[in-house]
């Protein structure tokens, strides 16, 4: 259920609301009645001219021709660096255009956000910036995005504060990052606003970054945050408005709910306030993609948005009007946004069931009216309008000249006629299946009986889940005890006979394997030659295969490793690093690795860093697998497993 602070704000009639209040409301809460809208509208007004008074807001930072770009960021997808939409990872190249064709099905995106560290951050010592810095051809990336039209923004993790230290304070760091990669903007993780260093060393780089703050961003930091996430507001039944949009029109807002599977009500709340939307259909390793009936009402709106971003900025905007009083009663409402030639109506039907009618009493003899999401001339009138259930439409009048854009906005909306299922389009995350080994061991062993087993997987529950699903669906905003939290589950599984290494593979092993076979990986970023007696590091995935193929082996699944671990003449090296297994899937967009044993390094400082330390056998750990070397660690080794014979 929303908390106290999601919920929307009562704003009063007739008097004056706290400023404690008001400056931080995520939304403000529309009466029911009708009758009690016109005074409400006065009371928006007037709230907003004293927060203006009070504030000396001005606005100048919008006027800035080289950030005015965010008023028109409708819509931005939130990306995992390495989801397999983007990144080939049989190729080890990132394809943008692969991105874009796969994704258009949400009707394009106006931004992306480029998310990198978290929840890998933390198996080692590397920040934030070097999961960045470590990616060769972001650059290269970032333009092409650019290129396409598309603004990219980078993610800020204030609370890395226990891995290494850069060359410089986080706000000078994030500037020459933002310089380095050619980006636009600076997503604040868990932050609803930057503080002073962070937006004047951000706002006055080259080129200058926008800052988006998360959840409730307050009047006082709008004049420097151009744009926040709309996360987690709940709204009123009849459609209320957004106070940070209310406050600076040109304002723009980003609505989210992570966890939800259907986004009807977020979709509605930003096509009433003129705002944008953030589609986040894999959170952190967890598929919760959107089904096609929330995907039309997307595409609907970015096409109309699009189209008219200056008359949703600019225009005289009247929330919850003309609509006819049959439409009310069936859960249609509408905002309007009028300027001198056009006027556009947006409107949301919270019912159940589609409705067909006279949505709308105004009247306007002589202007040409449009369905812009039917794609229907309407002639001098709007006697009939469809509006979906749990979907949206939108009408303009035309006083003069048609546009030129218009005709062309009419035929891709009379194309697209929409969709209405919204059954979940499920993916399953497939394990990999390893090739068998090909020889029998030339190393100390641990025999596990093959067989039928119960099991118990211990881990720590995170926004990754586990090997399948979502840890929270249709849930307002996980808090502990629910998030970070330990859990169990008991796994039934058969086994073969397998025989498991005694210890890791070690450097010195890895080195002479190297010298042998003259290895080079597909990938060099971050190769370093394994030297020494401990364990072998700082080899990927693909380069621990590559070994444990030449000795006529592979590596352990994770259940082989764990039920190894408990058997006598197991070991561990020192230093103790975490463990690759035979326990890689994909459910076409996210690709894990489960880890096994724990590490020596543990990040210190906050929940949000991997987990670290020696672990029971029990407990694994869901690694999200990057690519182009980023795998590569000093607290990762492996080692290999025969099958029985």
């Amino acid at each position: 259920m929303p908390r106290p602070i999601d919920r929307p704000t009562t704003l009063p009639l007739d008097g004056p609301l706290d400023p404690e209040v008001g400056d931080v409301a995520k939304i403000f809460a529309a009466p029911q009645d009708p009758a009690d809208w016109p005074a409400w509208r006065g009371a928006l007004t007037r709230w907003r001219a004293e927060a203006h008074e009070r504030l000396a807001y001005d606005g100048k930072q919008y006027d800035r021709p080289e950030t005015a770009w965010t008023a028109s960021c409708h819509s931005v997808a939130l990306v995992w660096l390495w989801d397999e939409r983007l990144f080939d990872r049989a190729g080890q190249r990132f394809d943008v255009a692969g991105f874009l064709d796969r994704t258009r099905d949400h009707g394009g995106f106006d931004g992306v956000v480029l998310w990198h560290a978290y929840p890998v951050i933390g198996i080692d010592d590397r920040n934030q910036f070097d999961f960045y810095r470590d990616v060769p051809g972001l650059r290269d990336v970032v333009a092409e995005f650019r290129s396409r039209g598309i603004r990219v923004f980078l993610d800020y993790n204030p609370w890395d504060t226990g891995t290494r230290r850069a060359a410089h304070d986080d706000a000078t760091e994030l500037a020459l990052l933002a310089t380095e990669l050619g980006t636009d903007g600076m997503f604040l993780d868990t932050m609803k606003e930057a503080d002073s260093r962070l937006v004047t060393a951000l706002l006055t780089n080259e080129p200058p970054q926008v800052l988006e703050g998360e959840s409730r961003l307050p009047n006082a930091r709008v004049e420097d945050h151009q744009l926040s996430w709309a996360q987690w507001f709940a709204d009123s039944a009849a459609p209320g408005v957004q106070r940070a949009r209310w406050f600076e029109r040109r304002h723009m807002t980003h609505a989210t709910r992570r966890w939800n599977r259907d986004h009807s009500a977020e979709l509605q709340s930003a096509f009433m306030n003129g705002t944008g939307m953030l589609v986040w259909d894999a959170v952190f390793g967890v598929w919760v993609g959107w089904h096609e009936r929330d995907k039309a009402t997307l595409r609907r709106m970015l096409r109309v948005q699009r189209a008219l971003t200056p008359l949703l900025t600019s225009g005289e905007w009247t929330p919850l009007a003309d609509t006819a009083s049959d439409a009310v009663e069936a859960g249609v409402y509408a905002s309007r946004f009028a300027g001198p030639e056009l006027t556009l109506w947006t409107l949301v039907n919270r019912g159940e069931t589609d409705f067909a009618g006279p949505a709308l009493t105004a009247v306007n003899a002589h202007a040409q009216w449009f369905d812009l999401t039917d794609g229907r001339r309407l002639g001098l009138g709007a006697d009939r309008i469809t509006v979906p259930a749990r979907g949206v439409a939108a009408v303009l009048a035309v006083r003069g000249t048609e546009p030129d854009w218009l005709a062309g906005l009419l035929a891709a909306a009379a194309e697209d006629r929409g969709a209405t299922s919204t059954t979940f389009p499920a993916r399953t995350a497939r394990r990999v299946h390893p090739s068998p080994a090909t020889g029998r061991p030339t190393v100390a062993t641990v025999h596990v009986d093959g067989g039928p087993r119960e099991l118990t997987m211990t881990y720590r529950r995170r926004e990754t889940g586990t090997y399948q699903g979502a840890p929270y669906v249709e849930e307002w905003k996980p808090l502990p005890p629910r998030l970070h939290d330990p859990r169990s589950e008991v796994l039934t599984l058969t086994l073969a006979d397998v025989e498991v290494a005694a210890h890791e593979v070690t450097a010195a092993e890895f080195a002479a394997f190297v010298a042998a076979t003259g290895y080079r990986p597909s990938c060099e970023n971050r190769w370093v030659a394994p030297e020494g007696d401990g364990p072998a590091t700082m080899v990927s995935l693909d380069d621990a295969r590559a070994y444990a193929a030449w000795a006529g082996a592979r590596l352990p699944t994770e259940f082989e490793w764990q039920v190894a671990a408990g058997q006598p003449g197991f070991r561990r090296a020192t230093p103790l690093v975490w463990n690759w297994t035979e326990s890689e899937h994909t459910d076409g967009v996210t690709r894990f690795v489960m880890l096994k044993g724990g590490s020596d390094h543990r990040g210190e400082g906050s929940d949000w860093y991997v987990d670290g330390g020696p672990r029971e056998p029990s407990f694994s750990l869901k690694f999200l697998l990057p690519g182009l070397g980023v795998d590569r660690s000093p607290s990762i080794g492996f080692r290999l497993a025969w099958e029985g014979r």
